[in-house]
């Protein structure tokens, strides 16, 4: 692996920073924030960038802190509707780390997560990682101990709780050179994904975060598009980075929303940018 040499002075007190994205969903972020307890690796932190969750998302926070053993931040903002952008930007500066995952509050980590994510890091890149959807059934029944034994990621479990035979379960079957095959022929780009992706913090602080005017749908593409203009490249991770997806409904999903985001985009791309003005730090 080639061997980072970091250009500003960071705070560098853990391996590896991991930012977890939640709203008023704390059923599905207790299971994702007992996945991160199974996890092989363990000099991380936490930071739960929290778009404005009421009161129950805080007790659940408070209570596991005492259970698990790592490092748990919650940057929380008031509720203006869907601001991810804004508080993802406030966890990426909260992050004691030089390297940065970024997940959602219904992606449980396989037990391995991070580990692949550290072993496959190279300067000059970022990491995109896939998810494996499950059905609300599944979502509901999977509880804590079938997190920290690791069956929730077991095929056969999850097909004998009404799981469907489909070629995307190689995606929790493959190992060693299947899993590099299928990471390699993969028709999906290696794009920045908001449930799945890592790289180095002071190239996401070189393009300056995430764009503030963006709400749902593309703000995480959008960011490494930009990180793409600044001749960072991508490495495809998504047979290999395991997590999976609990399924919930999205009512922060607007057609306004989508072409604004697409008008964003489209500029992003054109005109070659590399730093947004509406991001961690505003013109």
């Amino acid at each position: 692996m080639a061997q980072h040499q970091v250009k500003t002075p960071f705070i560098n007190t853990y391996t590896i920073s991991v930012i977890v994205s939640t709203y008023n969903a704390e059923a599905w972020l207790e299971k994702v924030l007992w996945g991160y307890e199974t996890q092989t690796f363990r000099d991380f932190e936490v930071i739960i960038a929290d778009d404005g969750s009421k009161q129950p998302t805080f007790d659940l926070i408070e209570s596991i802190q005492k259970k698990v053993n790592y490092p748990i931040k919650h940057i929380w903002q008031e509720d203006e509707g869907f601001q991810k952008s804004r508080i993802l930007n406030k966890a990426i500066v909260a992050c004691e780390s030089d390297y940065i995952l970024m997940s959602d509050g219904d992606c449980i980590p396989r037990n391995d997560f991070l580990e692949v994510h550290l072993r496959k890091r190279e300067e000059g890149f970022f990491l995109s990682g896939g998810y494996f959807m499950l059905p609300m059934k599944i979502s509901k029944l999977i509880q804590r101990d079938d997190i920290l034994s690791g069956r929730c990621f077991n095929v056969n479990w999850l097909k004998s709780n009404g799981l469907k035979s489909s070629f995307k379960n190689n995606k929790l079957r493959a190992r060693g050179f299947f899993q590099d095959l299928l990471n390699l022929i993969t028709p999906t780009k290696a794009t920045w994904n908001g449930h799945n992706a890592s790289g180095w913090k002071e190239d996401i602080l070189a393009v300056n975060g995430f764009d503030e005017r963006m709400q749902y749908g593309g703000q995480d593409r959008e960011l490494g598009e930009r990180l793409f203009n600044l001749g960072i490249k991508s490495k495809q991770i998504r047979y290999s980075a395991v997590c999976i997806h609990l399924d919930h409904k999205r009512g922060y999903k607007t057609p306004e929303t989508i072409a604004k985001n697409k008008a964003i985009r489209k500029n992003t791309v054109e005109n070659k940018i590399t730093k947004t003005a509406f991001g961690i730090v505003k013109n």
